[in-house]
């Protein structure tokens, strides 16, 4: 009995130092970033150097060549870069759109939709049925659909405290609507911007159309728009749409995945990574979706190796590319690892903006894991206000390491979401609606949870 009490006062005794020098590692790490930190100034060359970054392009490139130099600047153990093939779609001339009703044009705002296809040079004019579901275009069926344009008009639930949760169940519409809709023979599809902001600016993102199928052109009506549209539509005089753009799908181009890293002392094939995507849209800088993820990325690895910190796992810091339009490049990562035989232990994926942190969304572990996760961490990050630690995380980049591997813990960075769908995919994306001091605690909150998950695993 005497052994059994000496060695549980041993073992709390231990515990109890471990958790100093844990909390006393994550104020240093805070402390970095927030007298020192670099990832604001970083983002700002990035977004007004460079600026737009859409798979394929010269600016995407330059993008690239920056990140290898910059972290190399820092001194990492290893930058490398990854080929990646990725597809080519070019915007074209802005796009024109407007509400007929008799003679009476009314000018509307739209962006065409990522991959979407051009309208004839001319424009296209039509009719126009608005509906609120795919699942309404099988009631309408082809009869009252064919030689139309469909107009999407499910806005966000309000109802949702995480905007993201609005943003799934509303972003069927766009990027699978228009494919939906060619089945029954329309000509064209205008989708509602997937936010709940009224604003005049459209928000593009990606569509899918169906292989060998008939692909339409698609386009996002500002949210003010659309609800105009939806009003003249209700009245009693006829309503046609008219739209033109001039977009195109040129042939897959070379590009890459830029990788960072810190060789683990102890495990070097056992790894912990943190990345985003370094492509963005072409509205604008893609400075929250997603400049300040890679820059908080790569943030990671520089207050690492600024502290002197010998991590126990090699952690890597990863910009893929081509998120946006076709996740080639964390398709790409997850086919190199497991070619490679490299073990992932964990994967932290930021691309919810730059916004206030709130903690992380944890994807590969048991309710008994998740509950030691937070009787072990959430204390020592709960001073910074990092400390929601729940089910459901990870992202479309590194989603693709779990396909490879059942080992890996995926992880989604969860910042404040309230404001993150206002700007998203839209001309607002810009450097001046980031917070440099909310960027700075993101960065800090990633490195407290990976310099944790190094020392103590998940």
């Amino acid at each position: 009995m005497k052994l059994k009490l000496t060695l549980l006062f041993s073992l709390v005794l231990t515990t109890t130092f471990l958790k100093a020098q844990d909390s006393l590692m994550i104020r240093k790490i805070y402390d970095e970033e927030l007298v020192n930190g670099q990832c604001y100034g970083n983002l700002h060359y990035l977004c007004k150097n460079i600026g737009q970054r859409i798979s394929g392009s010269a600016n995407a490139q330059k993008a690239i060549v920056w990140g290898e130099k910059l972290m190399k600047s820092y001194g990492f153990d290893t930058v490398f870069l990854q080929p990646v093939m990725v597809p080519h779609w070019v915007r074209g001339a802005k796009e024109e759109a407007a509400i007929i009703q008799g003679k009476n044009r009314v000018p509307v705002h739209i962006a065409a939709l990522g991959m979407t296809v051009a309208t004839p040079k001319t424009g296209l004019t039509a009719a126009i049925i608005e509906v609120h579901s795919l699942k309404q275009l099988d009631t309408l069926g082809e009869k009252g659909i064919k030689g139309k344009i469909v107009f999407f008009n499910r806005p966000f639930d309000p109802r949702f405290i995480e905007t993201i949760q609005a943003y799934g169940t509303a972003g069927d519409q766009r990027f699978a609507g228009p494919a939906a809709a060619a089945k029954y023979g329309a000509v064209g599809v205008i989708v509602r911007s997937l936010t709940e902001s009224l604003d005049i600016y459209p928000h593009t993102g990606a569509t899918l159309y169906v292989k060998d199928g008939v692909n339409i052109p698609a386009a996002a009506i500002s949210t003010i728009d659309a609800n105009k549209l939806s009003s003249m539509l209700k009245g009693a005089a006829p309503i046609k749409f008219y739209f033109k753009q001039n977009c195109q799908t040129l042939p897959d181009a070379p590009s890459f995945n830029v990788v960072g890293e810190m060789k683990g002392t102890e495990h070097p094939n056992s790894y912990i990574i943190v990345g985003g995507h370094l492509d963005s849209w072409d509205l604008a800088e893609g400075a929250h979706d997603d400049g300040t993820g890679i820059m908080q990325s790569v943030e990671v690895l520089r207050i690492l190796k600024v502290m002197e910190y010998k991590p126990k796992n090699s952690i890597r810091a990863v910009f893929f590319i081509n998120e946006e339009n076709g996740d080639r490049g964390g398709d790409k990562y997850a086919e190199l690892a497991a070619k490679n035989k490299e073990e992932h232990i964990a994967a932290i994926e930021t691309d919810l903006g730059g916004f206030t942190p709130r903690g992380f969304g944890f994807d590969g572990v048991s309710a008994a894991e998740l509950q030691n996760i937070n009787n072990n961490w959430g204390k020592l990050l709960a001073p910074y206000g990092s400390n929601m630690l729940v089910w459901g995380g990870g992202g479309s980049d590194i989603g693709p390491l779990k396909e490879k591997s059942n080992k890996v813990v995926l992880i989604g960075y969860l910042p404040d979401s309230q404001r993150y769908f206002d700007i998203h995919h839209t001309p607002n994306d810009v450097f001046e609606n980031v917070n440099k001091r909310e960027l700075e605690l993101g960065a800090a909150s990633m490195v407290a949870l990976i310099y944790l998950i190094d020392q103590h695993g998940i």
